[in-house]
């Protein structure tokens, strides 16, 4: 590891920046009474969720053709549909329901905490959401990312090295001048790989009430902060 500063942190989005799970369950017990449907929408949304890496290895292994997640989510939404037997939706309902992705909700600290951290580094989302979507959920959010990154511009998804590769490529930085940011030891993981930094930002209700996921942090990790202002004063180390 380069002892050179940090000049950058690019995040994970889903789970980590903002809150997928209630966000995704609300906009649908909306759409629902409106539409008098009725579903178990927790069950909904963590079913749609559920397809996420399914889907994405279908474009990883060639089963599908580069697709952004804007149209893998309008995939995945039919599949989530038919299991919870919900049907006349028209095709603009369904997209409706699919652009629910462009508005979650930041978790309360992702936003000062981004303030903090834009005055010492350039911040931006290394996400597998599209541009659009990124670029939509910022400005629903208030996320003021100093540009937008992520698998779109790669065509390829998180955690494939040229995902993050691409992001330090189009800074224009060496990979050790960069940190990964996410609540996904995985995500870390595949991006300390290729020679990025890592932060590490545990989010113990991601995915509701007693299913904490990576419940210890790698000790490989250069930080590991309780939320987006700690990071910004740990990271002040890296600056």
């Amino acid at each position: 590891m380069s002892d050179s500063p940090a000049k950058a942190l690019i995040f994970d989005v889903f789970g980590t920046v903002v809150d997928w799970r209630s966000s995704i369950i609300e906009q649908c017990q909306q759409f629902g009474a409106r539409k008098a449907i009725s579903a178990d929408w927790d069950a909904f949304a963590d079913a749609w969720r559920g397809r996420y890496q399914p889907y994405m290895n279908k474009v990883r292994h060639g089963e599908l053709p580069w697709t952004n997640l804007d149209g893998l989510h309008r995939m995945m939404l039919q599949d989530t549909l038919d299991e919870f037997e919900i049907a006349g939706l028209s095709d603009d309902e369904k997209a409706e329901v699919t652009s629910f992705w462009h508005r979650l909700r930041p978790w309360p600290d992702s936003v000062p905490g981004l303030y903090r951290l834009k005055n010492l580094f350039i911040i931006a989302p290394m996400s597998n959401g599209n541009v659009a979507m990124m670029t939509n959920m910022a400005k629903y959010a208030g996320l003021p990312w100093d540009c937008i990154l992520g698998a779109e511009l790669a065509r390829h998804y998180k955690p494939d090295p040229e995902s993050y590769l691409t992001a330090v490529q189009l800074l224009g930085m060496q990979p050790h001048e960069v940190v990964m940011t996410a609540a996904h030891q995985s995500d870390l993981l595949a991006a300390q790989k290729v020679g990025l930094r890592s932060a590490f930002i545990p989010r113990p209700m991601e995915r509701g009430p007693g299913r904490t996921p990576d419940p210890t942090p790698d000790p490989s990790f250069n930080v590991v902060a309780t939320d987006f202002v700690d990071l910004a004063e740990k990271m002040r180390a890296l600056a």
